[in-house]
């Protein structure tokens, strides 16, 4: 399946392979880092709602359980 150029927002520039499919992605450093803190929230957000229901620690049951190999 080969992905439309223009379905890329952030691209600069594409590098193909010798058929003419994109292979790789230039990006600008400021797009690049928005992308990684979007990642960067998504995941934060999904593990927060893994330990929605769980039941909170204090500290010294977490630093205690911290020390368990």
């Amino acid at each position: 399946m080969t992905i439309p150029a223009s379905d890329y927002p952030f691209a600069q520039e594409f590098i193909t392979d010798a058929s003419g499919k994109i292979c790789k992605v230039i990006i600008d450093i400021a797009d690049y880092q928005k992308l990684l803190n979007a990642l960067e929230d998504e995941g934060l957000y999904r593990a927060i709602v893994e330990v929605r229901s769980e039941t909170p620690m204090s500290l010294a049951e977490a630093l205690n359980e911290l020390e368990q190999p």
